[in-house]
């Protein structure tokens, strides 16, 4: 517990809470982003979904999903989600650190995100060289941001960013499928 709140996994029972975070955070136009439309028809990494909890209710959430960038496997952060009025608090910041421990125990190589240098470096985040990742869609290359959980996994990152796999088929232009390893 930190602060008054609990981070812990995230349940089933959570899935209609987190949402109203999300649209309650970010608003319907979430979607056309590309980081969204990376996400389209893919399930969350499960062991990686975490929520903060403070007195009885759900406050924040985070999740990461299953991404390639050229022909390395990685994780995409997001969103990041923390109820209005209790932003600020650390509670982002927890539920990164809880994520990030776990997808280096699990043996992920790196996470990366499109978000704001200055707060996610509070975890270890940092700009990608220009051009190294690029994203379907229009994405500031400035804002692509990148942690390595093992040793060189960030300078060997190079390439475009895909969905790992579909889980529900979708039509997303834009967000190709990574090729299948033979």
């Amino acid at each position: 517990m930190a602060a008054g709140w609990e981070i812990r996994p995230e349940e089933p029972g959570d899935a209609g809470a987190v949402l109203a975070l999300d649209n309650d955070a970010f608003g319907p136009g979430r979607h056309a982003k590309s980081a969204y439309r990376l996400r389209e028809g893919v399930q969350p990494v499960s062991e990686l979904g975490f929520v903060a909890v403070e007195n009885a209710e759900l406050v924040g959430s985070v999740r990461f999903w299953p991404i390639a960038v050229g022909d390395a496997s990685s994780l995409l952060l997001g969103p990041l989600a923390v109820k209005q009025g209790l932003r600020g608090r650390g509670i982002g910041i927890d539920l990164m650190r809880r994520g990030i421990e776990r997808a280096r125990v699990l043996g992920h190589a790196s996470i990366i995100l499109v978000g704001d240098e200055p707060y996610y470096a509070r975890v270890g985040f940092a700009k990608l060289p220009r051009g190294s990742v690029r994203f379907p869609g229009p994405v500031d290359p400035a804002r692509i941001l990148g942690l390595g959980l093992q040793k060189e996994a960030l300078e060997n990152l190079r390439g475009d960013v895909r969905r790992a796999r579909i889980d529900d088929p979708v039509c997303a232009a834009g967000a190709a499928v990574a090729p299948a390893k033979v």
